[in-house]
């Protein structure tokens, strides 16, 4: 008997600029409509099923918040005003707005809503906007504020709230009152959450843990130069020593937690599972138990410690608790396994959900096999929210066959929280060494050491040390000492750090860039004092681009070898993972994606690393779209054998298949020509396509991950 645990992450950062009382964005409130309330709904109807849930007191402080009138929520706002009364840049904020949803999911196949998406265009220029606002209608508008929030809603919301069916079978031409109802629904499920959180862990079923209370990055908080130890060499701010802000951060976080749920969280999961040895006393101190983390961070640990330097490191040593002492103190610790936690967040929703299912159980019990019977751990971590866009069905299937399918094992798997686990089964291996790093990576690199970085951390220590003087100086009554820190602790967030140098990019990364800078803003002018202009200066400059386009026609040899490799200099090129928003993914084996044309072929290179052990077939999967046909044309190559020819089929929409043999596998690299005449794509005609990494038929990833690249013939 395994224990499988499942601690799924629910964060937001905070939105709201404090002065004006407003949140800027709304996914603390789409979030609850969707993913908050279906996770902790479908875990109530499989009751032998037991879940641990992370929610981070910013979010749960903005929920609060909002349904408690302290902070108004702009895209609400924007919602509730009658379309009739919207001025042109309301109008404009709408069209630009109002689309944001997986466009797969959320809005194609709803068709007033991809009608509404056509009509705007799919990607327009934003100085076009107020020419297209000109063209729509009230009722455009109307039923474009209804369908955004509508989309939003799970399936748990739907079942719940008849009318939100009526509403989808109803289409179009929705009236305000319509609206008004929607939009209550939206507010009715924020109440709920917190309290139908609460009952799921009163009746047993649930455990639900913490994390310092902005989401910071808690070593870098506690002392910045602490990055130095998995970055060596790499160029850091000026440093930020605040341990009393580390302490504060995780003490706050158990105060709010006691409060809203009644009694104070045993685990903690640290902000992107960041930890350092100095972290264990404060952790210590706080009342925390346990903490969570990744498995790299383990592995690291295991060789530093000189307790283990004889010992082969196996990694079967994942799979059970920790017991980490530093300084005197101790708590415990679990460590996820990566590749299944991956697998939920980027790779299930890209497969049937029963398979994908089946997939993880067949690793689950794998496992339970090689492990001590009744003691061995299987954690599974991850976030809980942002996977389930990308499921058709909002993750539900897939959530119900994992589910299912672990209690009809029941004899070989079991599902626990990590406390039970820890009280049944006292951790009997220890650490006396912790690595310092997070789980992406090992190390920091996400949130600092890059020029825009290293910035917003200078500022942020600039206005920690004013703040300081003020404090020292006694020139702050406790209320706006108290309101100053919660400024500052809000800028330490790691939020802002993961918007900031070439690691992700989003198209509200000004937005974000603003809001850090407006909350060290906010601190100069609670002290009553003028905010330095610097703080007005942006500091996101760098925005790297999704893909490179092709410089011109090419034609390279497929299986030439390294003396064709000049051949592809002029293709376009995607890196996988250059799209990446809310969430990572550290274990990719495609790395960087070539692609051309010339006039009658279609031309790919996948460069690729870490591939799969032998015995797991891999394969390409392709899809090329054109606008003016009926359907994509798919291709998909058979078994891929390493450093040989490779044979494919294509899929034309209602012809029959044709195979073909025009590609190459190497031992770094997977290349591969298509006739376009075979994709139904003739001379000087625009088309676009993706690419998926198959194996053992379950897809692995996809390039790009959530759009198509244009090419033209």
């Amino acid at each position: 008997m395994a224990n499988v645990v499942f601690l799924w992450h629910m964060h937001q950062p905070y939105y709201v600029d404090s002065l004006s009382r407003t949140a800027v964005m709304p996914w603390v409130r789409l979030h609850c409509v969707k993913g908050y309330l279906d996770m902790i709904s479908v875990v109530a109807e499989f009751p032998s099923i037991r879940v641990n849930f992370n929610l981070t007191p910013v979010l749960l402080q903005q929920i609060e918040e909002i349904v408690d009138g302290r902070v108004s929520d702009l895209w609400l706002e924007r919602s509730r005003k009658p379309a009739s009364e919207l001025d042109e840049a309301e109008k404009v904020s709408l069209l630009a707005d109002f689309f944001k949803a997986n466009w797969g999911n959320l809005i194609k196949p709803e068709p007033r809503y991809a009608e509404l998406l056509a009509k705007r265009g799919e990607h327009p220029d934003p100085a076009d906007l107020p020419r297209i606002a000109r063209q729509w209608t009230d009722a455009d508008f109307l039923d474009l504020q209804v369908w955004f929030n509508l989309a939003w809603c799970g399936y748990t919301a739907r079942r719940r709230y008849p009318e939100l069916a009526e509403l989808r079978k109803k289409g179009r031409n929705f009236t305000e009152n319509e609206k008004c109802r929607l939009l209550e629904i939206h507010l009715d499920i924020m109440r709920s959450i917190p309290g139908a959180y609460r009952e799921a862990e009163e009746r047993g079923q649930v455990e639900l843990t913490t994390t310092p209370y902005f989401h910071p990055i808690l070593p870098l908080v506690y002392d910045s130069a602490l990055a130095e130890r998995s970055l060596p060499g790499r160029e850091l701010p000026r440093r930020f020593h605040w341990p009393q802000d580390a302490e504060a951060q995780l003490r706050l976080a158990v105060d709010n937690h006691k409060r809203l749920f009644g009694r104070a969280p045993r685990g903690l999961w640290p902000s992107e599972g960041s930890i350092a040895p100095e972290m264990i006393p404060l952790m210590q101190q706080v009342g925390i138990e346990y903490f969570c983390s990744d498995e790299e961070n383990l592995f690291q640990s295991i060789r530093l410690d000189p307790a283990y330097a004889q010992t082969r490191l196996e990694h079967l040593e994942l799979f059970q608790g920790w017991n980490i002492k530093y300084n005197g103190a101790a708590v415990n610790g679990v460590f996820r396994d990566r590749p299944l936690s991956d697998f939920i967040g980027f790779t299930a929703a890209r497969n049937e959900p029963a398979q994908a299912a089946r997939h993880l159980i067949g690793h689950f019990l794998n496992i339970a096999a090689h492990i001590p019977p009744g003691q061995g751990l299987i954690p599974v971590v991850l976030d809980g929210e942002n996977a389930w866009e990308h499921f058709s069905d909002g993750g539900e299937a897939f959530l119900r066959a994992l589910y299912g399918g672990i209690e009809a094992e029941s004899k070989q798997l079991s599902s626990s929280t990590i406390e039970s686990y820890f009280r049944e089964h006292p951790p009997v291996r220890g650490l006396t060494t912790l690595h310092t790093g997070s789980w992406i990576g090992s190390n920091f690199d996400v949130w600092i050491g890059e020029p825009e970085e290293n910035r917003a951390w200078d500022l942020l220590g600039e206005t920690r040390r004013f703040l300081q003087t003020q404090i020292e100086g006694k020139k702050l009554d406790a209320k706006a000492r108290e309101a100053a820190l919660r400024e500052v602790y809000a800028a330490e967030g790691s939020d802002w750090f993961w918007w900031y140098g070439p690691d992700f990019s989003t198209e509200n990364d000004a937005l974000f860039d603003g809001l850090f800078r407006q909350h060290l803003r906010n601190v100069y002018v609670i002290c009553n004092v003028e905010p330095p202009a610097v703080l007005d200066e942006p500091i996101r400059g760098y925005s790297s681009p999704v893909f490179r386009p092709p410089s011109r026609r090419i034609a390279p040899r497929i299986g030439a070898g390294e003396e064709a490799q000049v051949e592809w200099l002029e293709a376009g090129t995607y890196l996988p993972g250059a799209e990446q928003g809310t969430m990572h993914r550290g274990d990719r084996v495609g790395q960087k994606l070539w692609f051309g044309c010339d006039r009658s072929s279609l031309y790919l290179r996948l460069d690729v690393v870490g591939l799969p052990g032998e015995g797991v077939p891999l394969a390409l999967w392709l899809q090329v779209t054109r606008s003016d046909t009926l359907g994509p044309v798919q291709a998909r190559t058979d078994p891929i054998k390493k450093d040989g020819p490779v044979s494919f089929t294509i899929l034309p929409p209602g012809d029959k298949p044709l195979r073909r043999s025009t590609a190459f596998a190497g031992l770094d690299r997977i290349e591969w020509k298509l006739a376009l005449r075979d994709l139904d794509v003739g001379p000087g005609v625009a088309f676009s396509f993706q690419v998926a990494l198959l194996a053992g038929g379950i897809e692995r990833e996809r390039y790009p991950e959530g759009m198509e690249i244009p090419l033209c013939s």
